[in-house]
């Protein structure tokens, strides 16, 4: 009786800090804005989430790493150098920490979902905890030209972030979101942003051309309080320059979304998928709870054939403890999909946190 008492207590701290931002629990008959393609995603009730935390305390889950995240110091000379580099500038991606790379080709340095703060949460003495520092510090990256916030869950749109990248010397960088999240970066006094449906695109000027920008569907869902679930749009970025095309896929559950994006860029891509494709392969476990909200290796795998990636870099992983299978389980569930699909090593990476990998740039046809 008393470990069911500690049971339920620890429960109920987790349903009244981490769910707020976590986890979806709100009332079955509230109207939804914002659904699927291929998924009426209704959100798991009270019993459901309940029920996950009872098997995982029962079970001690989320299970020890083995080994921590592995990490290297940032290359920021040559980082910076790259940034002022102009129609020279090499492709290049680095992971910065969980869904956070920045991206540089076309003489444009990009950031994805960054979160530099220590918690995953509105709160700052509770919540999931950072397992290493990120790979760049805010202070140490090159001037950032432009942010992709795929959804606004708080592990990908973090206000102390956003509000540090505003001012960064130099002026804000252009932050892309979805429909929706506009409002938001108004209400923190960050005026530089364009939010997109599902298919729409800005393009904008870099030093090597015209970059434009699509925003993409992928199947997730978005909230950052118990009544605003499915208020605002979630999503992937197509990227398209001349000579480089990227895609950051942000946060998804499997679905005919990645198919239907192949297909859809068909004309721009007719021998070769993106160069780069940045896919999430962390907090898939147990499947039960989170199939319909987080891709586990295997379907990342598929997502990097469905797009027919050059090269695919593995994130959201090894950064904070948000499901139950252990911070470096994902890199080695990724080494069997890869081996399982007859994928190198190097076709779809699971690099160090501050590493950079340089690219090559697009085939000309």
């Amino acid at each position: 009786m008393a470990k069911l008492k500690i049971i339920l207590l620890t429960a109920t701290l987790i349903v009244t800090t981490h769910v707020v931002f976590s986890q979806p629990i709100v009332p079955k008959d509230r109207p939804i804005k914002f659904q699927n393609n291929y998924l009426n995603f209704e959100p798991p009730g009270l019993f459901e989430f309940l029920k996950w935390r009872w098997h995982a305390l029962i079970d001690g889950h989320p299970k020890s790493a083995q080994a921590p995240t592995p990490r290297i110091d940032a290359d920021l000379a040559f980082i910076h150098a790259n940034s002022q580099a102009g129609r020279q500038m090499q492709p290049t991606v680095t992971w910065i920490g969980h869904a956070t790379a920045l991206v540089q080709f076309a003489g444009l340095s990009i950031l994805t979902d960054p979160i530099f703060s220590d918690r995953a949460s509105p709160l700052s003495l509770v919540g999931p905890k950072r397992a290493h520092p990120p790979g760049i510090a805010l202070k140490d990256l090159p001037h950032i030209d432009l942010v992709l916030i795929s959804h606004n869950h708080y592990d990908h749109l973090d206000e102390a972030s956003v509000r540090a990248l505003s001012t960064q010397a130099g002026g804000s960088p252009l932050f892309l979101v979805p429909s929706g999240v506009k409002a938001w970066f108004k209400d923190v006094g960050i005026s530089n942003v364009i939010e997109l449906a599902w298919w729409q695109s800005h393009r904008m000027r870099s030093p090597s051309g015209t970059v434009e920008i699509v925003f993409t569907p992928v199947q997730h869902w978005s909230g950052r309080t118990l009544t605003d679930r499915m208020d605002t749009l979630w999503g992937g970025f197509a990227v398209f320059a001349d000579d480089f095309h990227f895609f950051h896929v942000g946060d998804t559950s499997y679905s005919q979304d990645f198919q239907d994006i192949a297909k859809r860029f068909t004309d721009r891509q007719p021998d070769q998928g993106f160069d780069l494709v940045l896919i999430p392969i962390g907090a898939y476990a147990p499947r039960w709870f989170m199939k319909d909200q987080h891709v586990d290796p295997v379907e990342g795998v598929q997502i990097h054939k469905d797009l027919r990636a050059r090269q695919s870099v593995a994130y959201h992983w090894g950064t904070f403890s948000l499901s139950d299978e252990a911070l470096d389980a994902p890199p080695a569930a990724l080494a069997a999909a890869r081996q399982e699909h007859g994928l190198s090593e190097s076709a779809f990476a699971a690099i160090s946190v501050g590493q950079t990998l340089r690219l090559p740039l697009r085939t000309a046809h």
